[in-house]
């Protein structure tokens, strides 16, 4: 495991993992409570803007290291409950 966190859905998850270039990773989310959330990654080529429902389901995306790169998951309007994520490496 690289790096993991629990926040409020209103928080939000925002974090910058060090990442190791030419590595594969694996990010986990996972969102319980009411409504969705919404995953970017900056730079945008990093992966893709994902929808993440607040129904316990577990999100995967395999991301490659690079040397920055910026997660964040923010609660729609009226979202509610709490995100829990891992960044593994796999590879």
């Amino acid at each position: 495991m690289v790096e993991s966190g629990a926040e409020r859905v209103g928080d939000g998850v925002h974090t910058e993992p060090y990442l190791t270039a030419g590595r594969t990773y694996q990010l986990n989310l996972v969102c319980f409570g009411h409504g969705s959330a919404r995953m970017r990654f900056t730079p945008a080529r990093a992966g893709t803007e994902t929808e993440v429902p607040c129904d316990r389901s577990v999100v995967r995306r395999r991301v490659a290291g690079r040397e920055r790169m910026r997660i964040d998951v923010d609660g729609d309007r009226g979202a509610s409950g709490v995100v829990a994520w891992e960044v593994d490496a796999v590879g």
